[in-house]
């Protein structure tokens, strides 16, 4: 039980600190409800988990990192900043090819509705 004790602690310290990951799991929590609506097929349910789990894991990575800087210096340094700032973009590639395979798969489902 040990095991599953410090991840549901990461993920409590998650949520209190990254107000982000509660907008990405809403978001999640949307796509999956579209999913179920409009009846994917299995091959896109399988992009559509792959892809909420990439912002998922960069949003932890991009947290974890700026919590370990964070520890390392209280000071300004560059080479800080660039951490964090390489990070966070790790969080919008992973949004922007969610998007992507989001506009790929829902948009022919959008429009047969018109």
């Amino acid at each position: 039980m040990k095991r599953f004790a410090y991840p549901l602690q990461g993920f409590l310290t998650l949520l209190k600190k990254d107000k982000n990951f509660i907008l990405h799991l809403i978001a999640a929590f949307i796509v999956v409800l579209a999913a179920i609506f409009f009846r994917i097929s299995h091959t896109e349910w399988m992009f559509i988990i792959i892809s909420i789990f990439s912002v998922l894991f960069m949003e932890v990575i991009n947290t974890s990192v700026e919590y370990v800087v964070d520890l390392v210096t209280e000071d300004y340094h560059v080479l800080a900043k660039h951490a964090k700032d390489t990070a966070a973009l790790a969080v919008l590639l992973a949004s922007l090819m969610s998007a992507i395979i989001g506009l790929i798969i829902f948009l022919p489902y959008v429009l047969a509705l018109f």
